[in-house]
């Protein structure tokens, strides 16, 4: 099937065309992947966004990013865990027995 630019697209055909899950199809759109107008409750993209998509230049964004994700979250995952210290200047209040 060709992408036509200028023709829009229900999320189930883009998913057909991108040969992706539907799960991923959500994700793309909330996460602003693809661009898509709500239309009432449903979605529709533009095909011109679905080349976008595809387009090398995008893929090497997408691949920094997650890459650039991945790094923050193994370094929070390897740092040590601090007990978490009283801040300087601020007293202990101590619950009063119901």
């Amino acid at each position: 099937m060709e992408i036509h630019e200028n023709e829009v697209y229900t999320p189930k055909e883009t998913q057909e065309l991108l040969k992706v899950s539907s799960s991923t199809m959500s994700r793309l759109i909330k996460k602003g992947l693809i661009r898509a107008a709500k239309v009432g409750k449903q979605y529709r993209i533009v095909g011109k966004e679905i080349l976008r998509l595809l387009s090398p230049e995008l893929e090497d964004q997408v691949g920094k990013l997650y890459n650039k994700g991945r790094k923050w979250i193994h370094e929070g995952i390897d740092a040590p865990v601090r007990p978490r210290s009283p801040q300087p200047g601020r007293k202990k209040v101590k619950k009063k027995a119901a």
